[in-house]
Order: C-alpha cells, then structure tokens, then sequence
C-alpha cells in the first residue's frame, strides 16, 4: 500500500508540473504581477487534484466499506421481472380494423395459468401482479373477456381500449369476472371467484350492445381511471362479492357534457350494486336512465357527480332499492339536476353535498318504515318552483314507523326549506298563542318534543302553560290577557323511548 501511496504522489507532482509548464507556456502576453500568477497558479492545481482524488476515490472504494454498504444501481441477474403479457404477440390488432378476441384470450388465459406466489384468501392462487397489457391500442371484441379459471387474483388488465363489434351479444360485458361455464384453479374451495383483480386506463366502448364491466361474487376488486360508454344495459355491475372500489372513472351512455337533446331518451344505468361494503369515489356519470342503483347494504359514495337523466325526465342521480336497511353513506357528492331516492331508508346519511337545478331527496315509503337517517349540511339550489329540499313520497303507504331522523343545517336557494327540527316566535296580546310549524316540517302531524319561552310585557307575571301539540302546531295559554312573546322549539327527530 506505501509503494501504491508513492507512485500516487510522484504522479502528482508530475502532473501538477507539466500543467504550470504548460500553463506559463500558453499564457498571453500581458503585464501580471506575480503574486497574481502565482494564486491563480495555485488555484488551478488545487482544481485539477480534487479532481484526480474524486476518480481516484470512484474508481477505487476504500477495502474498509463492506460490498451490503452501498446499493448496486444495477438488478441482480438473479432478480425476478414482472410478467407483462403483452397482447400484440398474441396477435391482437391495435388498430381495431380486425377482431382481437382470440388473441386477447389467449393472453389472459396464460397470465391467469401462470405461475402463482402462494394464496391471497384462501382458495385464490397469487399470481404476483401478473399484467396482461394492451399497449395503448384500440381492439375490437366480439365476445365477453373472461377469466379462464376460478380462484386466481393479483393480476391486471390495463392500458388501452375495447370496443364490442356488431356480433357482440347483447346481454353480454366487455370484461367479465363471472365463472359461468369456468373450472377452479386452485383445489382449495373459497366463497369469493377472484381476488385483487385490477382494471385500470381502460376505455370500454360497448356499441349500444351490453354493458361493459361485470364482477360476479369477487372479492377487493379495483376499478380504476376507466371511462365507460355506449352501454345499453350498465357500465358496471357488482353482484354479491365484496370490497369493489370503482374510482376516478366516468361513465355515459351517450357521450355529452350536458344539455344533450336526447337527454329524455336516456336508458340503462351506469352503475348497479348489488353487494355489500362497496365504495365509489370520485366518479362522474354523465349520461343514463340512473346514475348508480344500489341493492347492497353498508356502500359507501363520495365525491360522486351525476348530471344523467334529469329528476324532471324521470331519471334519478342515486336510487337505493333496498328498504329496511340501507345502511349507505353519500358524502361530498353532486347531484346535477338529478336526485337521491331512498325507499324505506334505515341508517342513511347524506351529507355535504351539493344539490343543483332542483335536485333533491326523496324517501319513498314501501312499508311505512324511516329510521336512523341523517340529512345535514348540504347545500340546495332551485329555480323558485316550490320544490322540497326533501320529499316525502306516500303513494304507496304512509311512514307510520318514524324515530331518529335528523334533517338540519341546510343551506337552500331557490327551493322549500324542510327540516325535522324549527324555531319559531310570535308576538302579541291575549291568552293564546299559536304557532304552525306545518310549511317547514318534515313529517305531518308529527312533533315528539317542544321547548319554549314565555316573557310578558309589563308588571303582570301570569302563569302559563303549553296547552295543545297536533297537525303540527303549538298552542301556549296564559291564565290572562297580556302582551307577551313566545318562542318555541320543536322537533320531529328525537329517538323514541325503548
């Protein structure tokens, strides 16, 4: 090491040598001082050793640092690729002029009998992230893409477009995650088809003919950036299963961005739940008969914006068909023109939300039953036609079973204020004062708690007393003639006594 140090430094010097020779040998003829020359001289061969020691130091790591120390910035030879099943080597047009299924079949059917990583749920083969990847091409289909076999997950279809051709069948979907007609792969048994399956950057085109994604019985399904279009029956379908997430997606049935001529005309739903602990989130459905129809229990909406068929067409923004326990949340949503229909809702909260053009809720009674609903901090924009920021709809029973509803803090334009819970005052002279609660109401004939203040004008201290509660109105009486005001509080939600 001390002979390796020498020759080091001898070459140094050498080299710090013939750059000053150098250096004094080009340099130009002008008057310098030599204090000058001489830091400028130093200065330089500082330079150029701080840069041999860097390569010296690059080229040469101390024998101190372990190899585990510093990352190699290259993979190891051993280290395994992801498996990126690409669907031109198939044979798939990306152009769309020929048809593609075949091609992207059998890209799926050897992603899905690749080699798996153990076992997500039990019962669900790993394949490790297997990708089956459409290169950002444009592929024609004339049948449904199916999974080959049951019980496999971790895999993902990205990264292009599907369109159904003219033989596409009608009551088909452009992907479907169904095992009709399909073998299991893995000889343990599961209650869930698939697991973790991915659709991502998608555009699906059904042509009027089907719908486009259908998840059968699948368990942690994501559906992610697709954009949806020309269904005739739903965008998507979510039957049984558990834990889909559908996000950043839109969906339409036609496309348009409002004010579409054809808008009375619209038919078939973007999106239909019909299974439990679902969630969508940040989606746009901008043109179908119902925006989401949800038949599932304990799902979840946020961010959701839906200006399909307009309430005044007979559409509807969010229909949930499940009377008896609904048990859904709908947050920071947006209902455009469209509204939220709730049959026999039980533990229902809607909240921060923006309803436009007359947009509002409506609780249809099927049995008569409404329970646990919470309807807060919302805001409501009309166009001064008399509509109720909440509707109650008794064509087909009355609501007889009414305990812990809840629907305050709303902000409204333009539309009628209903709430379960009011404030009222009232000034004058006499022994009886009235107050109707019945144009901001929710419920008719229907106040389970009143509070109020009686404060008289003048030195006479009567006694009073609140005398009658029915078709929503209070009555309070003094035992005399005074002038006095009253204010009252009354509300429709408070929950019964067990």
């Amino acid at each position: 090491m001390a002979r390796v140090a020498l020759m080091r430094f001898l070459l140094l010097v050498m080299a710090c040598f013939f750059v000053t020779k150098a250096y004094d040998e080009n340099l130009p003829p002008r008057t310098i001082s030599v204090n000058n020359y001489h830091h400028e001289a130093m200065h330089r061969l500082k330079a150029f050793k701080a840069s041999i020691t860097r390569l010296d130091s690059i080229a040469s790591p101390p024998s101190s640092l372990s190899p585990s120390s510093t990352p190699s910035p290259l993979p190891s030879q051993g280290q395994k690729k992801p498996r990126v099943y690409l669907v031109t080597s198939y044979g798939a047009d990306p152009t769309g002029n020929s048809d593609s299924t075949e091609a992207l079949l059998a890209a799926i059917a050897d992603a899905a009998n690749g080699p798996s990583e153990g076992f997500l749920i039990r019962g669900i083969s790993d394949l490790g992230g297997a990708q089956i990847y459409l290169q950002g091409g444009n592929y024609t289909i004339s049948k449904p893409l199916k999974l080959p076999v049951a019980g496999v997950g971790n895999l993902m279809i990205h990264g292009g477009t599907i369109r159904a051709s003219e033989n596409f069948p009608p009551d088909g979907y452009l992907i479907d995650l169904s095992t009709r007609g399909e073998s299991k792969k893995s000889s343990t048994s599961s209650s869930y088809n698939y697991e973790f399956i991915t659709l991502k950057d998608l555009l699906l085109d059904s042509n009027f003919r089907g719908g486009g994604i259908s998840v059968i019985n699948s368990l942690r399904t994501n559906i992610d950036n697709c954009y949806i279009t020309h269904f005739a029956t739903n965008g998507i379908l979510v039957q049984s299963g558990h834990e889909t997430y559908i996000r950043n997606s839109f969906l339409g049935q036609h496309i348009t961005a409002g004010g579409d001529k054809e808008e009375r005309n619209f038919s078939g739903t973007g999106i239909r739940l019909q299974g439990n602990d679902n969630a969508v989130t940040d989606v746009v459905i901008f043109s179908a008969a119902i925006g989401i129809l949800v038949s599932g229990q304990a799902n979840v909406f946020s961010g959701v914006h839906c200006y399909n068929k307009a309430s005044s067409f007979g559409g509807t923004g969010i229909y949930l068909k499940l009377p008896g326990l609904t048990q859904t949340r709908i947050v920071n949503s947006y209902m455009d023109y469209t509204n939220i229909v709730a049959e026999d809702p039980v533990q229902l909260h809607i909240s921060s939300s923006f309803f436009l053009g007359d947009a509002n809720i409506v609780l249809k009674s099927i049995k008569g039953v409404v329970n646990g609903v919470s309807i807060v901090d919302n805001m409501f924009t009309g166009l001064n036609k008399g509509v109720e920021i909440v509707k109650l709809d008794e064509s087909n029973s009355p609501f007889k079973q009414i305990d812990q509803v809840i629907v305050d803090r709303n902000i409204v334009k333009g539309m009628d204020l209903k709430a379960t819970a009011a404030k009222k005052s009232i000034n004058g002279n006499g022994t009886s004062w009235t107050l109707d609660f019945n144009k901001i109401l929710l419920f008719p004939n229907l106040i389970k708690h009143v509070m109020y203040s009686f404060s008289s004008i003048g030195n006479t201290f009567p006694n009073h007393a609140l005398r009658n509660v029915s078709e929503n109105r209070v009555v309070i009486e003094s035992n005399e003639a005074v002038t006095a005001n009253v204010f009252v509080t009354v509300d429709q939600g408070i929950a019964n006594s067990p």
